[in-house]
Parts: structure tokens; C-alpha cells; sequence
């Protein structure tokens, strides 16, 4: 992932013409860092911002049951076996595959979930959805109880994560999102989201690339680590345990 915050460079890529009802539809596909996921661009706004133009926030879906009402398109793309994750972006879609599916057999579906989709005219997002990706910031601000004595910290490091990170990453198909900043040990959590979110080189992402970047910028920080939800923290918990179980010496 993603060695441009190094010289964070996409993958040139394909594409597809499509006839949606009497127009053409040309789908740019580009390669990502993780060879699981695929960054695809139609050629219309995806995620929309209340004046109608692209936005600059993402939606992240990592089950077709958290899509359902909230993203028809989302929705749509769950519906071709081997699809694991959907990043909608303001442009573009992240697809994330299982490691069995081959994206040769996905690709056709793929690009037909997404020609069916703009065929309708419906938004590829809810409205409420759509909001909540442009607030998600301010909402994980409050979640991580933020003061005003920080709140000029967090700021900056919002700001160059918008201005400076963030575009980087999503020219790759991925995204990141400020989670919390801990002003007693200087730690500041992001979540990877889309072709971040499972790519073996995302620790260099975040050490090598935006770590350094905000301590350069912001003497507050000392440290950036990932930020796990709800199902990565059971998988990591998981993956412990079996780590644990291969080293007990019942097994050696």
C-alpha cells in the first residue's frame, strides 16, 4: 500500500465501454497495492456532497447486511460472489475480493452491477449515508471525548490528513480516517479503509508515510497506529490465539 506517502503510486489500468440505455458508460479499472482490490471509476459522482458534486468522504461496506438501505449500489456489488468489502468514493468504487475469487471471472459482474445501477438514476448512496461519510470526523471527535484544550491539535492533524494524505490514498483506492488523538501519550488512531484496509504494506503506509508526516508537522504526535473495528478486532483476536496454540509446546 500505498508507497506514494513514500511515492504513493497507483497502477495505470483498463477499462470498459458499457451502453447504459442510449449512453455510453466508460469504466476505468486501476490496479491498487493490494492485489485483492480493484479501484473502479465510471465516470459520474459516486458519493455526492449536498450540492450534488463529488465528495471528498468515503463509505466503507464490509458486509452486504451493513449495505442494505444504505447504499443501492453497495447492495448491488454484494450480490457477485467473491466480493468481501465496497469503498465508495466521490468517483470511485473499491472492491475488495476474497483471496480464492479470480478477478477475471468477478470483472464482468462487476462492471454490471455498476452499469445496472447508474441505469436506475438512483444515488449510489443514501442520503443519510452520504452524510454521515462528509461528518464521520466530527463524529469520531466526540466519540473520543475531544476538548478544546486539544481541539487545535486534532485540527491540524485533520488538516493534513484531508489536504495532504487522504487524496493520495484514494488515488489508490483506499482511504483513512481520523479515529482519536491521545494527548497523554501523543498517539494518534486511523482506520484504513478499502484497498488499505487489508494490504500487507499498510504498516509501512502508516509508519513509514503518515507517521512521519504528522510528527514532522505536529510536535504532538509521537506515534500513529491502525484502529480496528468491531470485526477486525475479532479476527486479530483470533489470529492471537492461534499464534499462541502453535507455539504451546504440546505442539513441538
Amino acid at each position: 500500500m500505498f508507497g506514494r506517502l513514500a511515492r504513493l503510486g497507483a497502477t495505470g489500468g483498463a477499462g470498459v465501454r458499457l451502453v447504459v440505455g442510449s449512453r455510453g458508460m466508460f469504466i476505468q479499472t486501476t490496479a491498487t497495492p493490494n492485489a485483492q482490490a480493484l479501484k473502479f471509476s465510471p465516470g459520474a459522482a459516486v458519493v455526492a456532497g449536498s450540492d450534488g458534486t463529488t465528495s471528498v468522504g468515503t463509505v466503507e461496506f464490509t458486509s452486504a447486511r451493513a449495505a442494505l438501505g444504505r447504499s443501492p449500489l453497495a447492495s448491488r456489488l454484494f450480490g457477485v460472489d467473491g466480493v468481501r468489502h465496497v469503498l465508495l468514493g466521490g468517483d470511485f468504487v473499491t472492491v475488495t475480493k476474497d483471496e480464492t475469487a479470480e478477478w477475471p471471472l468477478l470483472k464482468p459482474d462487476i462492471y454490471a452491477a455498476i452499469m445496472d445501477h447508474y441505469a436506475t438514476g438512483q444515488p449510489a448512496v443514501a442520503a443519510a449515508a452520504a452524510a454521515a461519510a462528509a461528518g464521520s470526523d466530527a463524529d469520531a471527535n466526540a466519540a473520543a471525548g475531544e476538548t478544546d484544550a486539544d481541539s487545535d491539535v486534532v485540527a491540524l492533524i485533520k488538516e493534513l490528513l484531508d489536504s495532504r494524505i487522504r487524496p493520495t490514498i484514494q488515488d489508490d483506492g483506499g482511504d483513512v480516517e481520523f479515529v482519536a488523538f491521545d494527548t497523554a501519550t501523543g498517539t494518534v488512531s486511523l482506520r484504513l479503509k478499502g484497498a488499505c484496509r487489508s494490504c500487507d504494506s499498510s504498516v509501512i503506509t502508516l509508519k513509514n508515510g503518515i507517521e512521519n508526516m504528522l510528527m514532522h508537522y505536529v510536535p504532538d504526535v509521537r506515534s500513529v497506529v491502525q484502529a480496528y473495528d468491531e470485526l477486525d478486532g475479532i479476527s486479530q483476536s483470533e489470529f492471537d490465539k492461534l499464534e499462541k496454540s502453535l507455539k504451546s509446546p504440546l505442539l513441538q
